[in-house]
């Protein structure tokens, strides 16, 4: 079966920096775009970065960008989300989703989700 699993969070002040790690099973990375999402308190979840297990291909959203990095790791069947230079409004629990494409498009997992609070 397809598990994810999110780790990495934690309490850091501003300025600092995680990484998050998502390790997948049962999922072969070219059939999925696997995505970081995250949701603070009283705000509706939002996508923060995402990469394509085909080609690589990476998105961020405006508030991700020149600060978050995603990677991959196929053999060890990871995603990570480098973060540097967090701040107060970064506060979440984030969440690593695989979404299917292609033949499996429609089939979507998601992860526990990890907490990242920053504050000094």
């Amino acid at each position: 079966d397809v598990q994810l699993q999110a780790s990495g969070g934690g309490l850091v002040q501003p300025g600092r920096s995680l990484r998050l790690s998502c390790v997948a099973s049962g999922v072969n990375f070219r059939d999925y775009v696997i995505g970081w999402f995250r949701q603070a308190p009283g705000k509706e979840r939002e996508i923060v970065s995402c990469i394509g297990g085909s080609d690589g291909t990476t998105h961020y959203a405006d508030s991700a960008k020149g600060r978050f990095a995603i990677s991959s790791d196929n053999t060890k069947k990871t995603v990570y989300l480098q973060m540097d230079n967090l701040k107060p409004e970064d506060t979440a629990v984030y969440y690593c989703q695989a979404d299917g494409t292609g033949y499996l498009r429609g089939r979507e997992y998601w992860g526990q989700g990890t907490q990242v609070t920053v504050s000094s």
